[in-house]
């Protein structure tokens, strides 16, 4: 998935805004970053670190956790160029539902 397809996929989740952290490019629900663009070789998604580790255990080539603590907590490297676009999808949606308020609704949930 090229960044592009990425900020898109991003940007369609309901309430989204994009804003910075830091200077670095990020994606918000509601104020809550569930994603940000470091860099032209990954993004990192916010999972849970039970997800985390699902992930890590399933996809070991597209996904790292972040080094330190932040990684410890469940923030997650996603190399999106090179993993499934339904891999993709996936781990930002559920990125977005873990800051979202429990009230709002993803489209097919």
């Amino acid at each position: 998935m090229t960044d592009q397809e990425l900020i898109s996929l991003a940007l369609g989740l309901p309430e989204t805004a994009e804003g910075a952290h830091f200077g670095t490019r990020d994606f918000r629900v509601r104020g809550k970053i569930f994603m940000t663009l470091p860099g032209p070789d990954f993004c990192v998604v916010k999972l849970t670190p039970d997800q985390q580790q699902m992930a890590l255990a399933t996809m070991p080539e597209h996904v790292a956790a972040v080094p330190g603590g932040w990684g410890l907590k469940g923030s997650t490297r996603l190399f999106h160029h090179e993993a499934d676009d339904d891999e993709v999808k996936t781990l930002v949606r559920r990125a977005w539902r873990n800051v979202a308020p429990k009230s709002m609704a993803l489209p097919g949930d």
